[in-house]
């Protein structure tokens, strides 16, 4: 019975550990700004992760808007590639009033068919284009625009690019994102489909905000978000179709030139799960699930017992959450951590550049206070955009709508520290830590197009010559991360188990692969020994009984 007993204890530690690996790995990959709040985790298909507006650079006259969702897509999840949920209506929002409600609304309805379903792979030969016969997994999507309350579908049937999968499967993957770009019967493009993940950041922040290279503004950093994919929505509108006056501003200062973007996700109140093997049903109204304007603001502003609420608001009610902004929790951590001498709260300063916008810059004509990312149309782009926005002297930057490589991270953090505060109090002098602060990630793993819908093209599965692939995971890549440089592996090549022969059924790429598979020996093992252990009890109590 005693050595029963000791073999069973020692089942319950290995099990203990194995469960315990797991869970920590888990926390490490992915505990990041991208779930932010509760029960957006377990929804990941509706995780909304980032938003952008800024006037197009090479399109002066139109508007790129873009919504990001689905975070943390490793490029090699096969054979089941990450894709839109038909059951989630994603939107992007546009209020061109200034009183936090949507006035313009994109509405995108996705369906996915398998045609076909006799095969269990994503493909069964190369795909050479976007309707390929040798592309099993297809979907398709329709473009409904409301305006004011008026429906009008203008797009339908538009096909989503299929995924980066590799060299042989996907040979000419550029030219199957560009194959995605769609005109609209509004005069606009859209483009729906599988990009980079085009957020930057050092997640060291999250560890009390830790920075690797103190202050934060001489590099140093590691963008952990490198090598990863979203899925991607883009719009290219012209400012006609956005202004409340159906024209294009004059300048900064005309009175229709500021609006407000955020994007939303919503799932229908009933889902009905069905038997065999069938896709689950949805009926009743959509409700809101997730939204997203300015970035980290849910993140590193909202409490985390009022993160699902604001996921579930409107602009229109966020006056709800103003004290979180007019006192924030991060200018407290800054004072405690670094002592940086934070301005006073309320914070007038936030309130402008979170709910109102700045007067004179983003701020509307009678503006009711409202969480959402404002772009003034009427300033053109930069001629040389700098990462750091207004903060840096450019005003075609975040807060003014955000690009795609505006460091929105360091801005923010600068920010909170006070280093705008003198546009507000011209007597206050900031700490000078304030503008020297970040995270020492500057810039996007790979560059971004130079035309719409501008994204980065989505990593590869394997390793493709011009992909990140594996860079958090296995520490390799076809291009550098800009801060700081990661070891290339030759093509071919990989960490860990080498490849061998000519199935990459065997094939380990990673170290989490390798991870997981001494964690399923332990399991084995442990089960063996919990077998052994109930044998040589079961034989004990026998004899006893003889």
């Amino acid at each position: 019975m005693k050595r029963a007993r000791i073999v069973t204890l020692l089942v319950v530690l290995s099990m203990m550990f194995s469960v315990s690996a797991f869970g920590l790995g888990s926390g490490r990959a992915y505990a990041s700004s991208h779930r932010e709040a509760p029960s957006i985790i377990a929804d990941p298909t509706a995780d909304n992760t980032d938003v952008y507006a800024f006037v197009s650079p090479d399109k002066p006259d139109t508007v790129t808007l873009i919504a990001n969702f689905i975070p943390f897509e490793h490029p090699g999840n096969g054979p089941n590639f990450y894709q839109f949920d038909d059951g989630v209506q994603y939107a992007i929002n546009v209020d061109n009033v200034g009183d936090a409600k949507a006035h313009i609304t994109y509405q995108f309805r996705f369906t996915t068919q398998y045609t076909k379903p006799d095969i269990a792979d994503y493909n069964d030969g190369p795909i050479e284009s976007i309707d390929s016969a040798n592309l099993n997994v297809k979907q398709r999507y329709t473009v409904t625009r409301v305006e004011n309350g008026t429906a009008t579908v203008v797009g339908q049937d538009l096909l989503v690019p299929p995924y980066n999968v590799g060299v042989k499967t996907t040979p000419n993957y550029e030219a199957l994102s560009n194959a995605g770009i769609h005109d609209l019967s509004d005069g606009s493009k859209v483009f729906a489909g599988p990009a980079d993940d085009s957020f930057f950041l050092d997640f060291s922040i999250f560890d009390m905000l830790t920075v690797r290279k103190l202050p934060g503004n001489a590099g140093g950093g590691v963008d952990t978000i490198r090598g990863y994919n979203v899925h991607s929505i883009a719009l290219q509108v012209p400012m006609t179709r956005l202004t409340q006056n159906g024209a294009k501003p004059a300048a900064a200062t005309d009175a229709n030139a500021v609006i407000g973007v955020w994007s939303t996700t919503s799932r229908q109140t009933t889902r009905v799960l069905q038997q065999g093997g069938k896709p689950s049903t949805g009926s009743g109204d959509f409700v809101q699930i997730s939204r997203l304007g300015s970035p980290l603001v849910n993140e590193a502003v909202i409490p985390s017992g009022m993160k699902d609420r604001f996921n579930n608001s409107k602009p229109a009610d966020d006056a709800q959450f103003l004290s979180y902004v007019t006192d924030p929790a991060l200018a407290k951590a800054l004072k405690k951590i670094y002592n940086v001498q934070v301005p006073p709260a309320p914070r007038d300063d936030l309130v402008a550049i979170f709910l109102t916008g700045i007067k004179g810059a983003t701020m509307p004509p009678n503006v009711t206070p409202g969480e959402e990312l404002r772009l003034n149309m009427g300033v053109p782009p930069s001629a040389n955009p700098n990462r750091m926005g207004v903060l840096g002297g450019d005003m075609a930057g975040f807060p003014d709508g955000r690009r795609l490589a505006d460091d929105v991270f360091d801005i923010e953090v600068q920010g909170v520290a006070g280093a705008a505060y003198p546009l507000f109090h011209p007597d206050f002098k900031p700490d000078p830590l304030a503008s020297q602060l970040g995270d020492g990630v500057d810039a996007n793993d790979v560059p971004f197009r130079a035309a719409f819908p501008y994204l980065a093209l989505a990593h590869c599965a394997t390793d493709c010559e011009n992909s990140a692939t594996g860079a958090n995971l296995a520490g390799i890549g076809g291009q550098p991360s800009v801060q700081p440089p990661v070891a290339q592996v030759p093509p071919g090549s990989s960490p860990g188990m080498p490849k061998t022969g000519s199935s990459d059924f065997f094939r380990i790429d990673h170290l989490a692969d390798i991870y997981g598979l001494v964690i399923g020996l332990i399991v084995v093992f442990a089960g063996s020994v919990l077998f052994s252990g109930l044998a040589i009890r079961r034989k004990a109590v026998d004899r006893r009984k003889g």
